[in-house]
């Protein structure tokens, strides 16, 4: 893995503005940037990236097994009590899942390290399954890449593929994101372009339009019954909003599924922990209560004072189990904050610890390598990179490809 300096495309602007892809530059910084890229080789996607995406899926979803069946656990991770069942249900029924993003540290030289889960409302779909591989066609024909180089990215055909073996022909789906938010467009517009290549029909609604008919089932903007709908707004929020009490009697399919709601949530990181300790894709992590009871009320040789002594000896990272974009996230170095991201109203939410891994620093850049699940398989990446060590919401993408 290495970050090369290339030419960027002279007109890639212009192809941005006609493609739709508004967000190319936020908040006056760039967002995609192109004047450089990460090179991986085969190896290093097929064995430490593609592989143990695929495995750690099947993991985590042999912990939304064991999670929908634990009231302890479904406490911890904050399901409203009053939504356990339907949470249950979902899984219990099979309702099927689309897509997830794991965010791994890496590079190049050992195993990738899970940092989180992103199994509900993963954002950054359409730069990672369609503009990244507009580059990296562009850049063979400039001749800036070399004949037989590649791009680990079958996300679009791997989402055709998921919604053809998921619906009949001709089926209606429904999409909604937040009115006003360029990137979260992006996300569900990629979806909706998939369904329809799958022969689906694809409705876009801003999630402020949505409507309860008479009989309580939702309503799209122009009033008609929603069968399928993908939301892109978090289950934690969801299962909160008045809409959920209307969840068990819409007769509606959700995508994400309602048990992606223990999934999509950085409790899941204890949980992992708990069920596969010493997995080499996994970090230490723990729910920070019971770092604080180990460390006040065991006996000091104990294996929990053990545990989180050694995580917190060795530095940690302190995340709430629900939050966006690094917010209140704080690192710990000897004892010490060494970086925190601002609250961003999570504060208030229980938290979880997890043992630090420093993100690899490429030219004054840290990049996070998002990995994308679409059924049960990994698909492609996508990376992002910060200057800070908690990557934020003015992170950069970079595009990628394969050379060995």
């Amino acid at each position: 893995m290495e970050k090369l300096t290339l030419s960027e495309r002279p007109n890639w602007r212009e192809k941005a503005e006609e493609l739709g892809f508004t967000f190319a530059d936020m908040h006056g910084e760039p967002y995609w940037d192109e004047t450089s890229a990460y090179r991986f080789t085969l190896r290093e996607i097929e064995e430490d990236i593609e592989d143990p995406a695929t495995e750690l899926h099947g993991m985590c979803r042999e912990a939304a097994a064991a999670i929908v069946q634990s009231e302890e656990l479904l406490t911890r991770l904050g399901i409203p009590q009053e939504h356990w069942d339907l949470v249950a249900a979902s899984w219990q029924r099979g309702d099927p899942e689309i897509y997830g993003r794991f965010d791994f540290a890496y590079d190049g030289q050992g195993p990738a390290k899970l940092l989180e889960y992103n199994a509900d409302t993963p954002t950054s779909l359409y730069e990672s399954a369609s503009f990244q591989w507009l580059w990296l066609e562009d850049q063979l024909e400039a001749g800036v890449l070399r004949e037989g180089d590649d791009q680990f990215n079958g996300i679009h055909e791997a989402l055709v593929a998921r919604f053809r073996a998921l619906f009949e022909p001709g089926t209606d789906l429904h999409f909604a994101a937040a009115a006003g938010n360029p990137e979260d467009y992006g996300t569900v517009e990629a979806m909706g372009w998939a369904a329809r290549e799958a022969d689906l029909g694809a409705h876009y609604s801003d999630l402020e339009q949505l409507a309860i008919s008479t009989d309580g089932q939702f309503l799209d903007s122009e009033d008609r019954v929603i069968g399928t709908l993908f939301k892109l707004y978090p289950w934690e929020d969801l299962l909160r909003d008045d809409y959920a009490r209307h969840l068990g009697t819409a007769r509606c399919l959700m995508l994400e599924p309602a048990w992606k709601a223990v999934l999509s949530n950085k409790g899941l990181l204890p949980v992992l922990w708990r069920m596969f300790e010493g997995h080499p894709n996994l970090l230490p992590a723990f729910f920070e209560d019971e770092v604080a009871e180990a460390l006040a009320g065991r006996e000091a040789g104990s294996d929990a004072f053990q545990r989180a002594a050694d995580v917190l000896a060795r530095g940690y990272v302190s995340k709430p189990i629900f939050s966006r974009e690094g917010a209140s996230v704080r690192i710990f170095e000897n004892g010490k904050l060494l970086e925190s991201a601002p609250d961003a109203g999570y504060e208030e939410h229980p938290r979880v610890v997890q043992a630090y891994q420093p993100l690899p620093v490429f030219e004054g850049f840290r990049p996070v390598v998002g990995a994308w699940v679409i059924g049960e398989s990994c698909a492609g990446i996508g990376l992002r990179e910060d200057r800070a060590r908690i990557t934020q919401d003015l992170s950069r993408f970079k595009p990628h490809f394969i050379r060995d």
